[in-house]
């Protein structure tokens, strides 16, 4: 007989591994591309890292304000759903009793079985089995809008400071290719990390997420050039 083991799901990393991919990479990407932008057509290095802070920061307010908002926003919708199915376990037992069963039974239960399944489950704990079978709600797909903030925050400041340290770091004439190089570096790097940690392959993620950021960089180099030329 097999000794019991608590199994690690991948999935119960997807409220914050989400939040922490979309920051880093938003970071490294935005103020990349704004730093090779400025650097394009800037006449000093103190300007390219004035603006590289300035989106640092506001990039990160702005990442924390949205998935606050956003998470909120989703976090209201579940506890209103919660909310009614509370009342309903409460007002109409059977009726609720009748459409886990249902539920069952499109999952392959025979009817009787469906029944009994879900008048055990109900007997136990009505409400979670309700949320979890018929909302599809479970611990770790709910809504933390808190959570989901700091991370983006964090991770968002975090990615941002890396094209920023290789612009301080670097001789004006090179800040744009060395950002570009580094920058695209760090997100084939985080690409690959996020594809790992989510039990995904490496090759997709790590394409896709240089591509979109070598398209940005590109582009706001190409914008700042032509604004450098024209001003």
């Amino acid at each position: 007989m097999h000794p019991l083991h608590r199994e690690t799901h991948l999935i119960e990393r997807i409220g914050w591994l989400r939040a922490a991919v979309l920051g880093a990479n938003d970071g490294i990407i935005s103020t990349a591309s704004l730093v090779v932008g400025v650097a394009a057509a800037a006449t000093s290095a103190s300007e390219v890292l004035v603006a590289g802070v300035a989106g640092l920061v506001a990039g990160a307010t702005s990442m924390a304000a949205g998935e606050y908002v956003s998470v909120s926003s989703q976090a209201d919708t579940e506890s209103a759903d919660l909310a009614r199915e509370r009342r309903e376990l409460a007002e109409q037992p059977e009726v609720e009793l009748d459409e886990l069963t249902k539920i069952y039974t499109e999952r392959g239960l025979e009817p009787e079985l469906a029944r009994q399944v879900a008048s055990q489950l109900m007997a136990k704990d009505a409400f979670a089995t309700h949320s979890r079978d018929e909302l599809g709600l479970s611990s770790h797909v709910v809504a933390r809008p808190v959570q989901a903030a700091l991370t983006s925050a964090a991770t968002f400041a975090s990615g941002a400071a890396l094209p920023l340290a290789i612009a301080i770091f670097s001789p004006q004439s090179l800040i744009a290719w060395a950002v570009s190089g580094g920058s695209l570096l760090a997100l084939a790097l985080l690409g690959a990390i996020g594809a790992r940690a989510g039990g995904a392959g490496i090759f997709v993620p790590t394409l896709r997420v240089t591509f979109w950021g070598a398209i940005a960089m590109g582009a706001t180099a190409l914008i700042g050039r032509l604004v450098g030329h024209a001003v």
